[in-house]
């Protein structure tokens, strides 16, 4: 075991490398060298085995499955049980990225791109929910009319007798939209209308959305962006791997250099809606009960969904019914003649980013061995922090196949 310390931090390693050395005590930090494409730059150790893992993939939420615990010296192995952040050198910005935090004292500043139908119901949900996280929303859309009348409204609202409680609205151009904290991409060029028959509307508007979260990801890389970039956009986990991907590309798409956005800079707001609805079936049907307390959501927000009823004693069949209703919650609302955005907007956008702010537990699409994967998760001062769980084998094989469907469509 090698002992290096990093900015007043002690780090230990299981290989030598160029830092200043420091003697053997309980550490702050583990350095590994890992493939920087497929694992997080920095990342809240939750297991010993995550330090030794040759590869970053699902079974990170069950580490168990990684197979035996390594030999670490006690000092080590009982910090990553909670008290440890993995780095990993291998990634170019490492450096940067163990300043980079979300949960942290004070408000932020926000700005969203968009106000349509979800980014003017987003923005409605955190000017009222957000005052204690949020300063400031800035929004921008092609439309000045449509940017004018959201300001409009928006400065129209407050409670009496305290006009400062709640963020404030206003114009942002789009030279400035990454002079903030938090960038939320909730633009979209194709939307299907109700009544065409399209039966996975998130995908058909990927080859319509991907270009430009694209334009958005490489403007952030100019900007030195080094916030939290949220895609709320469908489908959210293919864009929020190409927002990444065009921000590190660098001029060779076959070659990262990994000089934009880091991995975990990135997160996918649509899992939030899809574990509402589950609840939303299981308090109106008594044998769903149980997702109410012990029940979790995964994967992407669309087709490879998985709802889990009860992680305990879970119930692949049943799981699976429950994952259907989920899925085609949307297409009721669609049957009755509306657009779907008003859930997603709150549940998946306004809520979880709240949560993520707060530092608190939420649903979001992580990176996870090169595919953005929904879970639990939360930012930690010690990094992105993924929960891990003991998932019963149908459940994880169920996960396998999710993850293996999104590394097909990452290709």
């Amino acid at each position: 075991m090698y002992w290096y310390s990093i900015d007043g931090k002690r780090a230990a390693s299981l290989e030598e490398a160029p830092l200043p050395p420091a003697g053997e005590g309980v550490p702050e930090l583990f350095l590994v060298r890992g493939d920087p494409v497929s694992r997080p730059a920095v990342w809240h150790v939750t297991d010993p085995r995550q330090l030794t893992a040759e590869d970053a993939d699902i079974r990170w939420l069950d580490p168990r499955r990684m197979g035996d615990r390594p030999e670490l010296p006690e000092a080590v192995s009982s910090a990553a049980a909670g008290r440890l952040t993995g780095v990993n050198l291998q990634h170019p910005r490492w450096r940067r990225a163990l300043d980079f935090t979300v949960h942290r004292p004070g408000k932020r500043r926000v700005h969203l791109l968009a106000v349509g139908d979800v980014g003017g119901t987003l923005l409605t949900a955190l000017k009222l929910l957000g005052g204690d996280v949020i300063s400031s929303v800035g929004i921008c859309d092609l439309s000045e009319n449509t940017v004018a009348r959201w300001v409009t409204e928006m400065g129209q609202i407050a409670w009496p007798w305290d006009y400062d409680a709640l963020p404030e609205v206003e114009a942002v151009p789009p030279e400035r939209l990454f002079d903030c904290d938090v960038f939320i991409f909730a633009a979209a060029r194709a939307i299907p209308p109700v009544g065409s028959g399209v039966q996975d509307v998130r995908m058909a508007q990927l080859a319509a959305n991907r270009p430009l979260v694209e334009q958005f990801a490489r403007q952030a890389r100019a900007a030195d962006f080094q916030g939290l970039f949220i895609v709320l956009s469908d489908p959210v986990d293919q864009l929020c791997q190409a927002a990444w991907q065009a921000s590190n590309a660098g001029g060779e798409p076959e070659r990262p250099d990994l000089l934009g956005l880091l991995p975990e800079q990135v997160q996918g707001f649509g899992l939030g809606v899809m574990n509402a609805r589950a609840a939303y079936f299981a308090k109106r049907d008594p044998r769903f009960a149980s997702f109410l307390t012990g029940g979790r959501a995964f994967g992407p927000h669309g087709r490879g969904l998985v709802i889990a009823n009860d992680l305990e004693n879970y119930d692949d069949e049943l799981s699976r019914e429950l994952t259907r209703l989920t899925l085609e919650a949307n297409l009721q609302v669609r049957e009755l003649g509306f657009k779907p955005y008003v859930a997603p907007a709150v549940s998946s956008g306004a809520m979880q980013l709240l949560l993520s702010l707060r530092g608190e537990w939420h649903c979001g699409s992580v990176p996870l061995g090169g595919v953005w994967f929904g879970c639990r998760n939360r930012f930690t001062s010690r990094g992105l922090e993924l929960e891990t769980l003991a998932l019963p084998e149908a459940l994880f094989a169920r996960l396998r196949e999710t993850e293996q469907m999104l590394r097909e469509l990452s290709r």
